[in-house]
């Protein structure tokens, strides 16, 4: 079960709120009232004049949780790369950091943008919300803007008829299999890789891509990004779930930019890969 802690943190703050507000205005006078009718400082009035522990809990921890939910919210959230689909750039176990005012401020759980216009550019790694299931995260990079024509032949990618430069890169030992590429996007340089083998299955692609099998017998679509969405692709561009599998992403699913690696999952169990910590994310 996947839990919305954007909600829970909301929620948190609503009820720890009214708690503390309930008790400034109601129940820390009656409070007094009733230490004041015991009088003195007996241990009665002690007694009365102690707050209830919902009280107390509800001041320690409001300030607390309002703080992580406007930090996370509106400015900085952590995300850890649950899967391999972003080789060679990120890796599984990677935790990251993604700025959230990058596209403009939007309000948790509405998701309703409230400030900016900020929008990605091509080559931007983000994370959104999967539109299949709202309340999971992912992660891909922007390779389609709105209106962009989008084509995809011999495993290399063609945006408005124009090829996206590649540059052939020597085999990777620690991925077997794959060839690996400098690809320019934008203003974005960064690594890919593709399978070796061009006898890329069709099951599973997004009907709307009309995906078929071109004469060299790789896999071949075409497709019109629709306004007020973009079509996102992993790095590990044989091993993904993205645009190709499920379609384009609409803009309001958009949580922000990757841009930094702040650990790895193996460097913490001493596995190695403690050189990623202060990557910038490209």
């Amino acid at each position: 079960m996947n839990i919305d802690f954007a909600a829970v943190l909301v929620v948190l703050t609503i009820v720890t709120g009214v708690v503390w507000l309930l008790d400034i205005l109601m129940l820390a006078p009656r409070r007094v009232r009733g230490a004041a009718a015991l009088g003195g400082g007996g241990e009665a009035s002690r007694v009365a004049a102690k707050l209830p522990w919902y009280v107390d809990l509800s001041k320690s921890f409001f300030p607390v949780i309002l703080a992580v939910l406007v930090l996370r919210s509106f400015i900085v959230e952590p995300f850890r790369i649950p899967s391999e689909s972003m080789l060679p750039t990120l890796l599984k176990g990677d935790f990251i950091l993604v700025n959230k005012f990058a596209y403009g401020l939007r309000l948790p759980v509405f998701n309703t943008k409230l400030l900016g216009n900020g929008q990605p550019t091509r080559g931007d790694v983000v994370v959104f919300r999967y539109p299949r299931e709202p309340a999971v995260a992912y992660i891909k990079r922007v390779v389609g803007l709105p209106g962009d024509r989008l084509e995809y032949r011999g495993k290399r990618l063609f945006i408005n008829g124009q090829p996206a430069p590649l540059t052939s890169l020597p085999d990777n030992p620690a991925e077997p299999g794959y060839q690996q590429f400098d690809e320019q996007l934008g203003t974005a340089n960064h690594r890919i890789q593709v399978l070796a083998d061009s006898r890329w299955s069709l099951i599973g692609l997004w009907p709307g891509l009309q995906p078929h099998r071109d004469s060299d017998g790789t896999v071949a679509w075409a497709y019109q990004v629709p306004e007020r969405h973009y079509f996102v692709m992993g790095d590990n561009r044989d091993n993904s779930s993205d645009s190709r599998v499920w379609g384009p992403m609409p803009e309001e699913n958009l949580i922000g930019r990757a841009f930094f690696i702040w650990m790895n999952l193996d460097c913490i169990t001493f596995n190695g890969q403690c050189r990623r910590i202060g990557n910038n994310i490209n």
